[in-house]
């Protein structure tokens, strides 16, 4: 069983370097948010997901008012925290001041962690059919290169655990959007869509290297036991939190 959190191994060799997924284990929330609801937008006690944000950041070892987090709309405007807080209308963060911990919450859509080794800055994207469909990982990028002089070449990239394209059907509609090559056509006339796959791309189109990417194993769908997933349990589910942040000194 995966347990409360999952770290991504690409990011390991740097101390200075805060970066993980949680898991819907290790929390206090009831079915059907059993156990760490992290998300106050799906009629869970906020009670209970305020005080399953204070086991997560006990456990991760930073202070809870460092959290930056946002009521995420399946954008792409992107925000760069200076400070800890909750704000609207924000699907992406950068940021290079230490001590902040930039949060995409997530239950099938792909959270997506970038970080800049030479500038010392980092980046997290919510990536949605929507937000993919518009490049919300290259233009997170983009606010990078921007803000701090981000070079693709300096940076890693992590995609966290989404919904798998085996278990995401979509209709032509949306499929549409996409290249075909991500978008396999069923015989029925539905397609299973690749989110993972599109966002990897574009962080490689963005001029980050094959090598400085890597993805979760995991599907949210296929792995419901361990993460929360909005499509297969019919919307009645909880949020994941994926976060990254620079330590404080």
């Amino acid at each position: 069983m995966v347990h409360m959190m999952i770290e991504p191994d690409i990011f390991s060799p740097y101390p200075n370097l805060r970066a993980l997924q949680t898991t819907r284990h290790g929390g206090i929330s009831r079915e059907p948010f059993a156990s760490l609801n992290l998300g106050h937008n799906t009629g869970d006690n906020p009670e209970n997901i305020d005080r399953n944000r204070r086991i997560l950041c006990d456990r991760a070892e930073i202070s809870h008012s460092s959290l930056v987090t946002a009521n995420q709309v399946h954008g792409t405007e992107v925000l760069h925290a200076r400070r800890g807080g909750h704000y609207s209308g924000y699907d992406a963060f950068i940021t290079d001041s230490p001590g902040l911990y930039l949060c995409i919450l997530t239950a099938d859509c792909f959270p997506v962690l970038i970080y800049d080794r030479e500038r010392n800055a980092v980046g997290a994207a919510h990536a949605g059919w929507q937000g993919s469909a518009a490049n919300v990982a290259g233009k997170t990028l983009s606010a990078m290169r921007e803000a701090f002089g981000t070079k693709p070449s300096s940076c890693l990239a992590w995609i966290g655990t989404g919904i798998s394209a085996a278990a995401y059907e979509v209709g032509k509609e949306v499929a549409s959007r996409f290249e075909s090559r991500h978008a396999h056509k069923n015989p029925s006339g539905t397609y299973q869509l690749d989110l993972c796959s599109i966002n990897r791309d574009q962080l490689e189109q963005s001029g980050i290297a094959d090598t400085a990417i890597a993805v979760s194993p995991f599907c949210t769908a296929r792995n419901n036991r361990d993460f929360y997933s909005y499509r297969k349990e019919n919307g009645n589910t909880g949020r994941m939190i994926s976060l990254i942040g620079i330590t404080a000194p």
